[in-house]
C-alpha cells in the first residue's frame, strides 16, 4: 500500500513530522522505562534546562524549552509530583513561581546521560545514515524561519519586509531606482526631483532620518519600494511607492503601503503626506482606504515639487 503522506510531499509536511514525532516518543518512552529512568521524553528538555541555566520561572521555561504555557504546566506538575523539581515563590516576583532541579533531578539526568544518551545518538545515526548532523542543522534552519515568519503568515502573505533607515545595500539602491523609474517613465517623465531622489537615496532619504521600506518574495526578489522622506520643515513625504507589473493584482502595494503607515505610527509622525496624480486612480483608492485624505494645505505646500501633482493627500490615523 503506497504511503499518502509520503506521495504529498511538502504539503503533508506537518502530518508527516506529527507521525514521525509520536513513533519516535512512544520508542524514547519505552527505551526510558527499560532504563530504569521515570520519567517521559519531552521532560528532560525542562530538567536539562533547569541543570544548564539554574532555576526559571514559568515563563522562562517556557521560553528556554519552547513548549506553550499548558503544556509547561502540565510537566512541571508531573516532575513536581515525582520530587525531580521544586516550586518556591520567585524573590524577585511574589506573584511568579520559580522552578528549580531537586538532587533526584541531577540524578536522573546523570542515569540517563550514562544508560540512555550514547545508545539514542548510535540508532539516530543509524536512522539517518549517518548525517544525523545534516538533519538536525536543518530542522534548525527550518525553526529559524518558522521564528521569522509562521507558515500561515507565508501562505496568506507571500510578501516579507524589508526595512532600511542607515545604509542602503548597493542591490537595494538599484531596485529602489528601476523600480520607481520603471513605473514613473510608464506614466509621465522622470523629473529632476525624481533623479535627485532615486540616484542617490542614502543622501536624500536616509542620511535626512528617512527610511525606506522593500517588499520581496522567493521568487521575484524585491517587487517594490515605499519611502518616509523628511522634508526640511518638520514633516514627511510617504514617496516614491512603486510595484512590478507582474506583482500587480496580488495586493502587494496595499501590503507595502500598510507596512509603511504602520512604520510612521511607531514612530510618531504628525505631519504625513503624498503628493500624487489625478490619473493614478487606482493608487489613489488605495491611499483613501488605508487613510489619507485630500489635503489643500499640503497642495499648497508641497505640489510645486512635482510637474505632475495635482493631488495632495495627508494621512489621517484611524485610530
Amino acid at each position: 500500500m503506497p504511503d499518502i503522506l509520503q506521495d504529498l510531499g511538502h504539503v503533508a509536511l506537518g502530518s508527516r513530522l506529527k507521525r514521525l514525532a509520536e513513533r519516535l516518543l512512544a520508542d524514547a518512552a519505552v527505551i526510558l522505562e527499560q532504563a530504569g529512568i521515570p520519567v517521559q521524553p519531552s521532560h528532560l528538555a525542562l530538567l536539562t534546562a533547569l541543570e544548564r541555566y539554574g532555576p526559571l520561572s514559568i515563563m522562562e521555561a517556557v521560553a528556554t524549552v519552547g513548549f506553550s504555557q499548558p503544556a509547561m504546566t502540565r510537566t512541571v506538575a508531573a516532575l513536581r509530583g515525582a520530587r525531580l523539581i521544586t516550586t518556591d515563590q520567585n524573590p524577585g516576583d511574589a506573584r511568579a513561581k520559580q522552578i528549580a532541579l531537586t538532587d533526584a533531578g541531577r540524578a536522573i539526568l546523570v542515569k540517563t546521560r550514562e544508560r540512555v544518551w550514547p545508545k539514542v545518538g548510535s540508532a539516530v545515526s543509524d536512522l539517518a545514515g549517518g548525517r544525523e548532523q545534516e538533519l538536525l542543522a536543518l530542522l534548525t534552519l527550518f525553526e529559524t524561519h518558522l521564528a521569522e515568519r509562521s507558515m500561515l503568515q507565508r501562505v496568506t502573505n507571500p510578501f516579507s519586509l524589508i526595512q532600511v533607515a542607515d545604509t542602503i545595500t548597493p542591490e537595494l539602491a538599484k531596485a529602489f531606482f528601476d523600480i520607481n523609474a520603471a513605473w514613473i517613465s510608464a506614466m509621465f517623465k522622470l523629473e529632476e526631483h525624481d533623479i535627485d531622489v532615486l540616484s542617490n537615496p542614502q543622501v536624500e532619504i536616509l542620511d535626512r532620518g528617512g527610511e525606506i521600506l522593500f517588499i520581496a518574495t522567493e521568487q521575484h526578489g524585491v517587487v517594490g519600494t515605499c519611502a518616509l522622506m523628511p522634508t526640511e520643515d518638520g514633516a514627511v513625504e510617504l514617496t516614491k511607492m512603486g510595484v512590478l507589473d507582474s506583482l500587480r493584482g496580488q495586493k502587494a502595494g496595499e501590503h507595502l503601503l500598510a507596512a509603511t503607515l504602520a512604520r510612521a505610527e511607531e514612530r510618531g509622525i504628525e505631519t504625513l503626506f503624498l503628493l500624487t496624480n489625478h490619473t493614478c486612480e487606482a493608487a489613489i483608492h488605495l491611499y483613501e482606504k488605508l487613510g489619507f485624505v485630500h489635503d489643500p494645505e499640503i497642495m499648497t505646500r508641497y505640489g510645486c515639487s512635482y510637474e505632475r501633482c495635482d493631488v495632495a493627500m495627508r494621512y489621517r490615523s484611524k485610530d
